[in-house]
């Protein structure tokens, strides 16, 4: 998928997030081995880290499940890299999903944690 389209998924991605009333924090956090594509603030404080996923086709998957092992490591490095850099008290954190299938947007809050891998 290229950037641009992956771009505008992270785009409707963001503002249903923020429809269910999550603030922005950070997006495309980058470090080595790893990227997030949106940090968030949920109502109750928590930070989110959120990947956003997207097929064409169902035929082999839906979008979630294409988060595989290692795309669950590359997030959690970078979740890890994030938070070394947060000023004061960590918050409570959760890593969520938000998948687009053809016709369909399932967001999967607390989709995975760090210790699963």
């Amino acid at each position: 998928m290229s950037k641009t389209v992956g771009d505008a998924f992270e785009a409707r991605a963001l503002e249903y997030l923020q429809r269910q009333r999550m603030r922005i924090v950070a997006r495309n956090v980058t470090c080595r081995g790893g990227e997030i594509d949106l940090v968030m603030r949920d109502r109750d404080g928590a930070l989110v880290f959120v990947e956003v996923r997207a097929r064409r086709s169902r035929r082999f998957a839906d979008a979630a499940a294409s988060v595989g092992a290692a795309k669950r490591e590359r997030l959690i490095r970078a979740a890890h890299y994030y938070l070394s850099t947060w000023r004061g008290a960590v918050p409570a954190c959760r890593l969520d999903v938000v998948a687009f299938d053809p016709g369909r947007i399932v967001w999967l809050p607390d989709a995975f944690r760090a210790d699963d891998t």
